[in-house]
């Protein structure tokens, strides 16, 4: 009994040092091609099967638009709220683009418009919805520059190019973005063209600054407020504030009143500066003259204002008269019921922004099978190239920082009711 238990102990120890050696020994080896795999899977997951080449090489891979679906133009900007009259012109302007160039390859493009609320918060919201969307290709936006701020980077992290009709603040084509643009000046531009106005061509000496705190009122206030200086004009106090969204300002216009300026300037927007003008008399300013930039551009001003709004004067980028703008107005019209460029000034610029954009796309599109394939990586640069592109407005070519606009800034003024050239 005790040799046979010594022998059977004896067999299972061989057997257990015949199984354990070769665990130990070939273990690596049977784990060494699980650790390649990924590696060798990786360009799969960029280029599926039956993409095209340029695929798999393009630093953002491609969008895949697949037969029925539709490619997604976005744009993004006040569709609520005080500020609604600038999302809803800028928005139908780039319905009608749509309906003019709106196919690519035989797949249709969609215009997806979304309501950033004008905020930063609201932005970055907007911003990271529609990148999660594969079929998302580009942003004919932001609206407003403190919003366009806050989405860039979550764009710039898609690669989805942006071309904004409207965001006009200078610091946006400064932070070194692959995939901002913009169609309109910068607020550089129109800060100084607005001081020259007011201290050449209306004689005004002594001028007083107010801004609403946004990275675009302020920024122009402070621009109008150096070139003013600049120019040899008195700049009346310190710039003083006023708080978005407030139904009274009579207070901060007292502070202003007591500098006895000959003008003031005001950077933000069509709802305070109605609150503004129609506070201005009670404040003692009656006479001063109230000039603004292209925020308060529009009917819901001079709705707001009423009679307190004549002589108000703004800065606007609305084009030259020509045969393609005249037909581009009938057709707005037609579509609307409302003239084109009286909700606000950026009409034109929001047409040829969604068409740039749309040529900037045939450009690089590639069919393969029943796919449409855009890569991204390739667009990005087609925005950032755009060169004589001829729109209902202007020629649209980008520099290299993503300043896409050729012309400055002209004036309007409130004249028996409505906007008209100031002369």
């Amino acid at each position: 009994m005790k040799k046979s238990l010594l022998f059977v102990f004896m067999v299972v120890a061989l057997l257990l040092a015949a199984c354990g050696a070769p665990a130990a020994t070939e273990a690596p080896a049977a784990e060494a091609p699980a650790a390649e795999a990924p590696a060798a899977e990786a360009p799969v997951a960029e280029a599926p099967a039956g993409a095209p080449e340029v695929c798999a090489s393009d630093a953002y891979g491609c969008a895949e638009i697949a037969a029925g679906s539709t490619i997604k133009l976005g744009y993004a900007g006040p569709m609520t709220g005080d500020y609604s009259q600038f999302g809803i012109d800028m928005s139908n302007a780039m319905k009608l683009a749509v309906a003019d160039f709106g196919e690519v390859e035989g797949f249709k493009v969609e215009l997806v418009a979304e309501d950033d609320l004008a905020s930063a918060e609201g932005a970055a919201a907007v911003a990271n919805k529609l990148v999660t969307d594969p079929t998302f290709v580009a942003m004919a936006g932001h609206a407003f520059s403190g919003a366009t701020s806050a989405a860039m980077p979550i764009y710039e992290k898609a690669g989805v190019p942006m071309l904004s009709p409207s965001a006009t603040n200078p610091d946006l084509t400064k932070s070194g973005s692959k995939v901002f643009n913009r169609s309109a000046f910068t607020d550089a531009q129109q800060a100084d063209g607005a001081a020259a106005y007011l201290y050449e061509k209306l004689g005004v000496k002594k001028l007083a600054i107010m801004h609403d705190g946004t990275d675009y009122g302020q920024g122009l206030a402070l621009g109008v407020q150096a070139k003013f200086a600049a120019l040899g004009g008195e700049v009346a106090g310190e710039p003083v504030a006023v708080t978005p969204g407030e139904a009274d300002y009579s207070a901060a216009l007292a502070s202003v009143a007591a500098a006895a300026p000959e003008a003031i300037y005001f950077g933000g927007y069509n709802a305070e500066a109605a609150v503004l003008v129609n506070n201005m008399k009670v404040a003692g300013l009656e006479g001063v003259k109230f000039f603004s930039g292209d925020g308060i551009y529009g009917k819901d001003f001079i709705e707001k204002a009423g009679a307190n709004g004549e002589g108000v004067f703004s800065a606007t980028l609305i084009p030259s008269a020509s045969d393609a703008i005249t037909k581009f107005n009938e057709t707005y019209k037609g579509a609307y019921g409302e003239e084109a460029g009286v909700l606000s000034a950026y009409t034109w610029n929001s047409y040829d922004s969604a068409s740039a954009l749309i040529a900037a796309i045939k450009s690089v599109a590639v069919v393969s099978g029943e796919t449409l394939y855009i890569p991204r990586g390739a667009l990005v640069a087609a925005v950032r190239g755009l060169n004589g592109f001829q729109g209902i407005a202007g020629t649209i070519t980008c520099q290299e920082n993503g300043e896409c606009n050729a012309s400055g800034p002209v004036f309007y003024v409130v004249k028996d009711g409505v906007w008209v050239p100031a002369e």
